[in-house]
């Protein structure tokens, strides 16, 4: 008789108050993530809010649910994912009190669902995602309560975006908001964030080790499409209009105003073409300081559906990724991604130092300019169509297949993160029954 071992389904439980069927952002990150490691072998449930981002309002299917908890459950492949909807606070323009207020109302119903999961099989893993980064101590609860590995998923620094963009002046407050995150920090068990600029800045205040774990793309949905002159008419255009699109969310961090004046400035040139695409709490306010500047050569578009969104990326000639100056290394722009996939030519605000203006240039896979900078900004986007960068919409592809493909992604999560882990007591994560059986050896 020989002792063998059979290794369990690992359990994992993601808390975090976005995720699928959100479309773009945080949400469809942490959607895809779940999916991924449900189709690779793990047993997975997650706390969530009700879908209400990019557009700040509660998903129409949710409208009659929104103030009490559901479940639901979502097949992926061949298993099922269950999911724990939890009542949100949303305000319709999000002040920096009224974030709090939407952060504290999750936090709160959270802890009542993570509560009663106490008392059913336990989760080996608990993945928290920031924001918001006071969603960490729920993970911590969990963890003390049933000794599960916590891993802490940093999709963006919250507490120095929100100082930075002074949504945020107290220094009392952010000086707690600080010592709390630090605690969060070290009680997690791995640390992982998207961009080489913020795993070096996480690791300067967490003083230990944080992996990479970047957003990705799908290169089979997103891929580059030729004919573009058929595309443009598709979209009400003219077949030799150059397209300058922004697609994305809209909110204060972007400092979008900026493609008002870059359209301001290019009025003459009729067959230039701004496109605003998306929604956010700052559409309204942008929409109506475009009537003001009385613009013609602007157009608002709605949110894209899924299956159409390759095809509208194509439309663009250029690729605006913009943000305000401090958000450099606190942020990665997720829309980047699909920008290279399907070879789109990016014109990218960035200061030079920062992990995303290193990666941009090193691969030569975009435009850099300064943050903030009208005069920049108007001379790249004349840079951007004028010239030939055929060179870098091929490297954009060629990097996306390279280095943004979830498989790579994920894969290497998988085996550096989870299957590594052990928790603060040294306590390993994988679980197992004895199996006797008889073996000729």
């Amino acid at each position: 008789m020989k002792e063998q071992w059979v290794f369990m389904e690992k359990r994992i439980l993601l808390i975090g108050y976005n995720y699928y069927p959100e479309p773009t952002g945080i949400g469809k990150y942490s959607g895809e993530m779940i999916a991924w490691l449900a189709q690779h072998g793990y047993e997975c449930e997650v706390v969530t809010a009700y879908p209400y981002y990019p557009q700040w309002k509660v998903d129409g299917k949710y409208i009659t649910k929104k103030f009490w908890y559901c479940t639901e459950y979502q097949r992926v492949g061949g298993t099922k994912v269950k999911v724990n909807r939890c009542p949100i606070y949303v305000p319709a323009v999000p002040t920096g009190l009224k974030r709090i207020a939407l952060d504290l109302s999750f936090l709160i119903s959270a802890f009542f669902k993570i509560c009663q999961l106490l008392f059913n099989k336990k989760f080996d893993y608990v993945i928290t995602v920031v924001p918001c980064f006071q969603f960490g101590l729920l993970g911590v609860f969990y963890k003390m309560c049933r000794k599960a590995v916590l891993l802490y998923h940093i999709q963006d620094m919250q507490i120095e975006a929100a100082r930075d963009l002074k949504m945020i002046t107290s220094q009392s407050v952010l000086k707690l908001l600080f010592r709390l995150e630090k605690y969060i920090l070290d009680k997690s068990d791995a640390i992982s964030s998207i961009s080489e600029g913020m795993v070096r800045n996480i690791k300067m205040k967490a003083k230990k080790d944080i992996f990479l774990c970047a957003n990705w793309t799908d290169c089979r949905l997103y891929f580059p499409i030729k004919n573009k002159s058929t595309l443009k008419e598709s979209y009400g255009f003219k077949p030799l209009d150059k397209i300058i699109l922004y697609s994305g969310a809209i909110g204060e961090k972007q400092g979008l105003e900026a493609i008002l004046h870059a359209a301001k400035s290019f009025e003459k040139h009729i067959e230039l073409k701004f496109i605003i695409c998306g929604s956010g709490p700052y559409k309204e306010k942008l929409s109506l300081l475009s009537a003001k500047m009385a613009l013609k050569n602007v157009f608002f578009f709605p949110l894209q559906p899924s299956e159409s969104f390759n095809l509208f990326l194509n439309l663009a000639d250029v690729h605006l990724i913009i943000q305000k100056s401090n958000a450099g290394d606190l942020v990665m722009p997720s829309k980047l991604t699909t920008v290279l996939g399907v070879g789109g030519l990016a014109l990218i605000t960035a200061h030079k130092g920062t992990g995303l203006h290193t990666s941009v240039s090193q691969h030569n896979i975009g435009l850099l300019i300064e943050p903030e900078n009208q005069q920049a900004l108007n001379s790249g986007i004349w840079k951007a169509i004028s010239e030939n960068h055929d060179s870098i919409r091929e490297n954009a592809r060629a990097y996306a297949e390279e280095h943004l493909s979830i498989d790579k992604i994920m894969g290497t999560y998988n085996k550096q993160v989870l299957k590594n882990c052990t928790n603060t007591k040294g306590e390993q994560t994988k679980r197992h029954k004895p199996h006797m059986a008889t073996s000729g050896g």
